[in-house]
């Protein structure tokens, strides 16, 4: 084979290769994402662990008014949300599991799902929002604060932990399907098989912290 046509399949294999050029083999580059990823949620943890020592804190001090105000909630909207992110988690492990073994159809099938299942919730949370916002209970942006009941400033309080916690997760949930989205339309494209796997394997890993949070941020309110 000519010099040259050596020189172009060479390039052609290494535009082709998952292995990026500072890595020795593919475990040292899966391992390093991992790490970051995990160096990511790491951050996360800390961030809304002060969303949730904050609530502890004022919970503690304002216990009764607290849980006068919780009870405007939905519980079986709650529950029913949980049921569908821990349904979602599953659906996001079989697809790694999918990736993992090469199977394109199926791996596309469940990020589907799981994008969906996402939406679901957050179509259920922005129900939520929109009541709340009907019995005028949303004391952000100026909107009107009327609560039928005793310690007003307080409730005020747990309502505004309440959106600022929930906002915040629901964001998270808006990026996760943003990047399922993203990783559906490589999939299809024959992408994210195999050796490939790592980008589905660390969405997976974000996808199971955001579900987490909810598990703890809706017993909590």
């Amino acid at each position: 084979m000519p010099k040259g046509a050596r020189l172009r399949r060479s390039a052609v294999t290494d535009r082709a290769s998952p292995l990026a050029h500072h890595f020795d083999d593919l475990d040292q580059q899966r391992d390093a994402a991992e790490l970051g990823m995990w160096v990511f949620l790491a951050t996360e943890v800390l961030f809304f662990g002060g969303l949730f020592l904050a609530y502890a804190v004022y919970r503690g001090q304002y216990g009764e008014a607290f849980a006068a105000a919780s009870h405007h909630l939905d519980s079986w909207l709650g529950a029913a949300n949980t049921l569908v992110l821990l349904t979602s988690s599953l659906t996001m492990a079989l697809a790694v599991h999918a990736a993992q073994t090469g199977r394109r159809g199926l791996l596309v099938g469940l990020l589907l799902a799981t994008l969906l299942l996402g939406a679901v919730f957050l179509g259920v949370k922005l129900y939520e929002y929109h009541h709340k916002y009907e019995e005028q209970l949303v004391p952000l942006f100026g909107l009107p604060f009327y609560y039928e009941g005793p310690a007003r400033s307080e409730a005020m309080m747990f309502f505004t932990l309440y959106f600022i916690m929930t906002g915040v997760h629901a964001l998270h949930m808006v990026i996760g399907i943003g990047v399922l989205g993203t990783l559906m339309v490589l999939a299809w494209r024959g992408g994210l098989l195999a050796e490939r796997y790592a980008a589905v394997h660390l969405t997976g890993l974000y996808w199971h912290f955001v579900d987490i949070v909810w598990v703890f941020l809706f017993p909590l309110l």
